[in-house]
């Protein structure tokens, strides 16, 4: 990571501050040099994800399979869809913003730009997709922090809505930022940038602002997070210790 996220890193004092409830535990590793963004994985293979990369490992034997062609500054977040895995991709900390989604095809090891936002409201930190339409995490830093927002898009990447989060876990972010997301039924589990805690987050029923559930222990020390098919569980990453983690409740 940049510069200024490790400093504010070396600066925490320990963990989130929210009470949390028993939430998911380790249950697996793989160790990786790309794992410093996010990770994801299918029944077969992982992916671990670094700024600039798309390390592909098979899942039985921990063997580097493939590395993403094509040039990225900023990869965040790893989510698979359709066989291919959706990475947010920002020129963070440079300005003005510009934020892309950008696809990875194990088929022909590219990575390319699927999307490219034209004057985003931050940068783009993570994105999934529910079946129907896009969910797109925008983020803000320290003092501005509190500006982040998740942007609903439709069709034809039409914006549909936008929600900022709670003033409690933005508090509790420590500086920082959303750094991953997944839906876990109608709620989101959000993710820290470098504490051991998911968010429950609810869409509310009117107003402009997520719903804060619960704080969930966790296993990842922030960073990207994805559903594990072949398990029922999370994966994601210890940066610190260069290693996907897979998780369970």
């Amino acid at each position: 990571m940049f510069a200024l996220l490790l400093l504010t890193c070396a600066a925490a004092d320990g963990g989130s501050k929210l009470d949390l409830k028993p939430g998911w535990k380790a249950a697996g590793e793989l160790k990786s040099e790309f794992a410093t963004q996010a990770a994801a994985a299918d029944e077969r293979r992982v992916y671990a994800v670094s700024n600039g990369t798309v390390a592909v490992y098979d899942r039985a034997t921990g063997k580097l399979l493939a590395k993403s062609e094509g040039e990225a500054k900023h990869l965040n977040s790893a989510f698979l869809k359709d066989g291919k895995v959706y990475c947010a991709h920002s020129n963070y900390p440079t300005r003005p913003e510009a934020s892309e989604v950008r696809a990875y095809d194990p088929a022909t090891n590219t990575l390319t730009v699927f999307h490219d936002f034209k004057n985003p409201p931050g940068s783009l930190v993570w994105n999934v997709h529910d079946g129907k339409r896009w969910w797109c995490c925008f983020a803000h830093y320290q003092a501005d922090n509190a500006k982040t927002v998740l942007v609903r898009y439709g069709d034809g990447w039409k914006e549909e809505a936008r929600w900022t989060f709670p003033a409690k876990v933005v508090a509790d972010w420590d500086g920082m930022s959303a750094s991953g997301g997944v839906w876990d039924g109608d709620t989101l589990l959000v993710s820290h940038h470098h504490f051991k805690v998911l968010y429950r987050l609810r869409l509310p029923k009117d107003g402009a602002e997520l719903e804060f559930v619960e704080a969930l222990a966790c296993p990842f020390p922030g960073q990207g997070v994805a559903a594990d098919p072949k398990t029922g569980g999370l994966v994601g990453i210890d940066r610190a210790a260069r290693k996907v983690v897979f998780a369970a409740k």
